[in-house]
């Protein structure tokens, strides 16, 4: 074991991503047989106060000393609890907290000055994540008797703390890192700071430990090979969505991720409901590719009305772009957005469900494949079969299997 020992301090605003990349860092270190710890100001104080007393956004106002000064004792506790566990076999310590004074960050730097330090600030303006996020916050006990007033006072909670909130500038060492992007936003290490690649590593690496990415079943316009649109499923469509329902009864699955389209939410729906807690999220990243003036024509119509089109597209379907449409490679931006949310939101869990469209998932593929950018259009994106993929720091998995 390394005689190296490390302080890690989390900072930002709530729903902001902290607590769960403290528990990725956690279990990526002990993958490498690194001792970690988390101490989670958020979870003591639920130990230490009653239920419900800490949910309301008042109990956050910089205004209510006797709050402020609980809040401080708390912060104290953990940071000796960290110190402790630093002096005895742990090797890094990640202290779990908004921390948006400087004065709070000023004593945790004085008081933690036997092994260095690094913050990490997490940053994340994203709205639709914010409010996804937040609906997942007020699951806990603690928001049960606020009841629909739950979002509301979570949101007047974040307000108190942007009122006090000062980014990382003057600390010694630290991270300012883009938590939905997994992106370095700015970095200052004026130390020597153990495990600092290996750490920085896992900050910018995207990881799933099972993604199940499914085209949704048989559409109307499959049956016509008409391209785009918004057709619901047929028949055998929907024999397929409860094949498929059945098959992943057992996996727990907390969110399906699908576009905004019919067939896909329609296809999710029959799964959700094998499920006991499973929500649908609807992106619009993961809307199928927009074929413009193409939109509900088959493949046999463009190839007789507008054959200028449907020859140059041939030639390149990669970067040919649908006239008033897009190509594959417009699309990459939203479909990497859209892989960041579905992370995300759904970091928590094992299992992560994906239903698409043929050229999406091509995309989402050619995200974890290396394929040429030419042969990204050809990848084979069946109806009666999917994808389940595994991507970690420690193990890559690609299968192709059947759910019938």
């Amino acid at each position: 074991m390394s005689d190296e020992k490390l302080y890690i301090v989390l900072m930002g605003l709530p729903a902001r991503g902290k607590s769960t990349l403290a528990v990725r860092l956690r279990d990526a270190f002990h993958k490498s047989g690194i001792t970690t710890r988390i101490f989670n100001n958020g979870n003591l104080r639920r130990t230490y106060l009653p239920i419900g007393e800490t949910s309301r956004s008042e109990f956050y106002s910089s205004e209510n000393s006797a709050a402020m000064e609980l809040r401080e004792k708390i912060a104290r506790i953990n940071m000796e609890k960290a110190k402790s566990y630093l002096c005895k076999s742990g090797q890094i310590a990640i202290l779990d907290a908004t921390n948006a004074r400087r004065k709070r960050r000023a004593v945790i730097e004085k008081y933690l000055n036997d092994h260095p330090l690094l913050f990490i600030e997490c940053v994340n303006d994203d709205e639709e994540i914010l409010h996804l996020s937040i609906q997942e916050k007020i699951k806990l006990p603690e928001f049960v008797r606020l009841k629909d007033k739950a979002a509301k006072e979570f949101l007047k909670r974040i307000d108190y703390y942007r009122m006090i909130y000062t980014p990382l500038k003057v600390e010694r060492n630290y991270i300012r890192i883009d938590s939905l992007q997994n992106m370095i936003i700015e970095e200052k290490h004026s130390d020597v700071i153990p495990f600092y690649e290996t750490l920085r590593d896992y900050l910018v690496t995207d990881e799933v430990k099972n993604l199940f990415l499914i085209r949704h079943t048989e559409s109307e316009y499959n049956l016509e090979n008409r391209i785009g649109g918004d057709s619901p499923l047929t028949a055998k469509g929907h024999k397929q969505a409860l094949a498929l329902g059945q098959f992943f009864k057992k996996k727990k699955i907390s969110y399906i991720f699908t576009s905004r389209k019919i067939r896909t939410m329609d296809t999710a729906r029959t799964i959700c409901k094998r499920q006991d807690d499973c929500r649908i999220v609807s992106l619009k990243e993961f809307d199928e590719i927009n074929a413009g003036i193409c939109e509900k024509m088959t493949y046999e119509q463009i190839e007789k009305n507008m054959p200028h089109i449907f020859k140059k597209r041939g030639a390149d379907k990669y970067h040919y772009v649908y006239p008033s449409g897009e190509s594959y490679e417009t699309m990459k931006p939203r479909i990497t957005e859209g892989i960041k949310k579905a992370f995300f939101l759904n970091r928590h869990a094992d299992n992560i469900m994906i239903v698409g469209h043929q050229a999406i998932n091509r995309m989402i593929l050619s995200h974890f494949l290396y394929r040429r950018e030419d042969d990204v259009p050809y990848i084979f994106v069946p109806q009666d079969r999917f994808y389940h993929i595994v991507s970690t720091h420690n193990k890559k998995l690609f299968e192709l299997k059947r759910y019938e």
